[in-house]
């Protein structure tokens, strides 16, 4: 079978008008400014209205993405969500986008794989149209965390936002998607997870009770895991794209802590002026953070086209992912 070279077509992102400053947090949990800043580098975050879902905000990304593409919605063939907080636990948040977009062509499914979510979506979305069976695929990651959150537990509610970012892939004829590396370790879920609410803990008075919907994460492992695996797993990824990391334009790192991302480009000896970060104003959006960072990108004129980028992704699973292409 002749393989297609898939490429991003456009991309777009969405954010909630509401900003919670670190300020705001310190009046309802022990906390402060100076200790968040130093800590995890985030100021501020947004937060989705009432009211607001997942799908609203997956929409809305999708819509800017296709605009950017030039692409009209019916001419959709697959809606990939990728997402940790689904408007209901079924249908897909990816069915709901598809009814609000109006892309009544196209199939839809959600995909979870935590904060890497989005690296896994385009891997999965770039096989389809690789492959010739769709021509025009959004690849969504989308998340309201603030759901999901205890706001009485100042170790995980001062990381999170709410937002969401979205690109749609399609044929190219020169090269696009060079490479994707994935990975999984699954012994070591409980260092990052909601315990309640699946079929292993259904919902009931004692687990609300006991907060158990709520995210649970030993940070002090997870800060190590990821500032090994963002070097070692991009590095595998321009390994089997054939390319030096010297040559690299742009790396977009998962937003989860502004030290992970520091430490971690130390280590991968990348220059500062070539990775993305923002997490400063919208602190971890898990599947949503990194296309909202490569919108943010390219809306003011850090990346263009030919540039060569690295995407890589780590979080919940524990999972995570790169993916090399030249945009």
């Amino acid at each position: 079978m002749k393989m297609q070279n898939v490429g991003i077509l456009g991309i777009g992102s969405a954010l909630p008008d509401k900003i919670v400053t670190n300020v705001d947090l310190e009046k309802i949990v022990d906390t402060n400014d100076e200790w968040i800043r130093t800590r995890t580098g985030i100021c501020e975050r947004r937060v989705a209205a009432e009211g607001e879902h997942t799908s609203d905000l997956g929409a809305r990304a999708a819509q800017k993405a296709l605009d950017d593409a030039g692409i009209l919605v019916d001419e959709v063939d697959l809606i990939i969500v990728a997402t940790v907080t689904p408007d209901t636990p079924m249908p897909s948040a990816a069915c709901h986008v598809q009814a609000k977009i109006g892309a009544t062509r196209a199939a839809a499914f959600d995909l979870s794989a935590g904060c890497t979510g989005f690296v896994y979506g385009l891997a999965a979305g770039s096989q389809f149209v690789a492959t010739g069976v769709y021509k025009r695929v959004l690849v969504i990651g989308a998340e309201v965390l603030s759901r999901i959150l205890d706001w009485t537990d100042r170790s995980t509610c001062v990381l999170f936002g709410d937002g969401a970012g979205a690109v749609v892939l399609g044929p190219r004829e020169e090269e696009g998607m060079l490479s994707f590396k994935l990975g999984s370790d699954g012994s070591t879920t409980n260092l990052l997870h909601v315990p309640a609410g699946g079929s292993c803990l259904p919902t009931t008075a004692q687990t609300v009770e006991d907060r158990l919907h709520y995210v649970k994460m030993n940070g002090n492992e997870i800060f190590k895991f990821a500032v090994r695996a963002i070097g070692e797993v991009t590095q595998e990824a321009l390994d089997a794209a054939g390319v030096d990391k010297k040559d690299l334009d742009l790396l977009v790192p998962h937003q989860a802590n502004w030290r992970i991302i520091e430490a971690a480009r130390k280590r991968f000896d990348v220059p500062e002026d070539r990775v993305v970060v923002n997490i400063d104003r919208y602190g971890n959006m898990s599947s949503a953070s990194i296309p909202v960072a490569l919108d943010e990108a390219y809306r003011s004129g850090r990346l263009n086209r030919g540039d060569l980028l690295a995407l890589v992704g780590f979080g919940a699973g524990l999972t995570w992912g790169a993916a090399v292409l030249r945009y």
